[in-house]
């Protein structure tokens, strides 16, 4: 059961309880939670207002959490409480289903209004970028007035067999000209674990072709010399280098310095190799990399013993690079702790295509 809340008016020393009142719409309330959803004590961007599905339903709001996780919002309006359970449901086995284009589809038409895209969004939102595979998970809440005691019973009967379902109450106060607005969860958010989807996601489609890779600029390489010498660079630990090697010849890359922006746009020529044995075509010759001039050490301090750890070196063929001053960075574009995977990110591919000159992506 939600805890009860109550509210008092402190007036001449004495405590005058505020009696509740009849809320003049549950819209007005839906209007309430899609402007500012942190009303119910959580950080979500709304996605989408009565959205429809494939069944003929309509999900009254639509969100998704920073994690990627699908949040359905249906408020109880005109219907029991079991019945607008049995609908969020209905919705839920709807939502699984969603692909990560889906989703973007889906907030593209309800902010068609909007320059923002759902990247920019979430971000701005967030604080960081939206996460490769969206909808990994999701997790139904009904939002009411009150709950009868079986509505009750069944939501933590099903909670506790891993439907993700909850619900939060809001009470509505009347003083005077004021009115204000109380919120009671029936379960504790921090303990459902939202669904996983009942299969795998699709993520956005990859065109086999365009990659991102993580420029990890310091003292130990250089930008400038990357640059130059045509060739990306990674090492320290096997986690770092273990995508790196794995780039496929032919692969085009477009290269991003951590927190300063994309940088340039490549084709690998060539297998990754350690620092000590790498070759690059300078100046039309065949070279060995650490007998040109460097900046960078490319080497690590003795404890990495690892043979996986050692920096590795990747050579490429640059078709656009720009100066670390020059980095292009905007909010919405897709980044990853991953020094190489694949750029599957539509949105993020199409201002980079038009950024580094590359015609379109289709």
């Amino acid at each position: 059961m939600p805890t009860e809340v109550a509210l008092w008016r402190i007036e001449d020393g004495e405590a005058r309880p505020l009696q509740t009142a009849v809320m003049p719409s549950e819209n007005s309330l839906e209007d309430m939670i899609e402007s500012d959803p942190d009303i119910l004590g959580e950080t979500l961007l709304i996605i989408g207002r009565q959205v429809h599905t494939a069944h003929g339903g309509r999900i009254d709001l639509l969100a998704i959490d920073a994690e990627g996780t699908l949040r359905v919002l249906e408020l109880k309006k005109n219907r029991t409480p079991r019945e607008v359970l049995a609908q969020a449901l209905d919705y839920g086995s709807w939502v699984q289903t969603l692909s990560h284009t889906a989703i973007l589809d889906l907030y593209a038409d309800y902010r068609s209004d909007r320059d923002l895209g759902f990247e920019a969004a979430f971000e701005d939102r967030f604080g960081i970028p939206a996460p490769e595979a969206l909808n990994t998970g999701h997790r139904l809440t009904i939002v009411a007035a009150e709950l009868d005691a079986a509505t009750e019973r069944i939501i933590e009967y099903i909670n506790g067999l891993g439907v993700p379902a909850n619900a939060v109450l809001f009470r509505y106060y009347a003083d005077g000209d004021a009115r204000y607005l109380a919120r009671s969860w029936l379960l504790d958010e921090a303990r459902t674990a939202a669904a996983a989807t009942g299969k795998a996601v699709p993520r956005e489609p990859w065109n086999r072709r365009d990659w991102y890779v993580s420029f990890g600029a310091a003292k130990v390489r250089s930008w400038k010399d990357a640059r130059t010498y045509g060739f990306i660079s990674a090492g320290g630990k096997n986690w770092f280098t273990r995508t790196l090697r794995g780039l496929p010849v032919g692969a085009r890359v477009f290269a991003y310095i951590p927190g300063e922006g994309y940088v340039g746009v490549g084709e690998v020529t060539g297998h990754a190799t350690p620092f000590t044995d790498a070759r690059v075509t300078f100046d039309g010759t065949d070279q060995l990399l650490s007998e040109l001039e460097l900046e960078g050490t490319y080497r690590h301090p003795d404890d990495v013993t690892d043979p996986a750890a050692v920096e590795y070196i990747v050579p490429i063929r640059w078709l656009s690079t720009r100066a670390r001053s020059e980095a292009f960075k905007k909010p919405g574009l897709f980044a990853n702790q991953n020094t190489a995977c694949k750029l599957r990110n539509r949105a993020t591919l199409d201002v980079l295509y038009e950024e580094f000159d590359l015609g379109t992506t289709d």
